[in-house]
């Protein structure tokens, strides 16, 4: 018996994907470039979907928030415009992830990852968090009349600037690169306790991440067939400049 379509879950790191990955689900990790992104959950999107949610960590907005805060969207902001996020998934969501709060996410496609530069976009679009994935996933959707939503786990708070480290650490597939990382270390070490404070951040959404995913196993497993989808991968052979997303954006 053929079951539902099953779900998108967009990523931009490979170890946002594993996670996601699953029965019901295909999960997709962008590697933080936006046009190669779009042209994956175009072809998930092609080949039937049920739903596209933006699934991942994120980068704090909003003041106060902890590493490890699970957000729900109600709404992605993508530069002027305000997308907003199906009520009905919102609800399924929730209804699954109690501690979670609602919020705007702001999606974009260069890392914010200076203290003042997340504050800026704060200010513009009111938004808690903000990662490179959402706004993709959110416009596609739309396009597509397929029901959007979003789950983000804040990882580096508001108040913190990620470290030059932090944001070479991703390969154009999503991949971590310890070496990139290890030679920002070596040209400018007075990062490092930076960067230490940031591993731990991340650590701890991680953590909230596995466990969302956990708790939402039977949303995504409803009606699904009887097989998981593997992760789906860019192709190497159009990798773009590097892009990073350690604490999300």
């Amino acid at each position: 018996m053929i079951g539902q379509p099953p779900a998108i879950l967009v990523t931009g790191l490979r170890a946002e994907a594993r996670i996601a990955s699953g029965t019901g689900v295909v999960a997709l990790a962008g590697g933080g470039d936006a046009a190669r992104l779009a042209s994956m959950v175009e072809a998930a999107l092609r080949r039937g979907a049920r739903a596209v949610v933006s699934f991942g960590i994120a980068g704090g907005l909003e003041p106060g928030l902890a590493p490890g805060t699970v957000l729900i969207a109600r709404g992605v902001h993508d530069g002027a415009e305000r997308l907003t996020a199906d009520v009905d998934w919102c609800d399924r969501l929730a209804a699954l992830l109690p501690g979670a709060r609602r919020a705007d996410l702001a999606g974009v496609d260069v890392p914010a990852a200076g203290a003042g530069d997340k504050a800026a976009l704060r200010g513009r679009t009111g938004a808690a968090a903000v990662d490179m994935e959402s706004h993709v996933a959110a416009r596609l959707a739309a396009l597509h009349g397929v029901p959007f939503a979003a789950l983000r786990v804040v990882a580096d708070p508001a108040e913190r600037s990620l470290p030059p480290a932090a944001l070479v650490g991703m390969r154009p597939d999503g991949t971590a690169d310890l070496g990139a990382v290890l030679r920002s270390l070596a040209g400018r070490p007075r990062q490092l306790p930076a960067l230490l404070r940031t591993g731990l951040d991340a650590r701890a959404a991680f953590a909230a991440l596995r466990a969302s995913r956990a708790a939402l196993a039977p949303l995504f497993e409803a009606g699904a067939q009887s097989q998981d989808v593997a992760v789906q991968r860019p192709d190497p052979a159009r990798a773009g400049p590097e892009a990073a997303e350690p604490g999300a954006a």
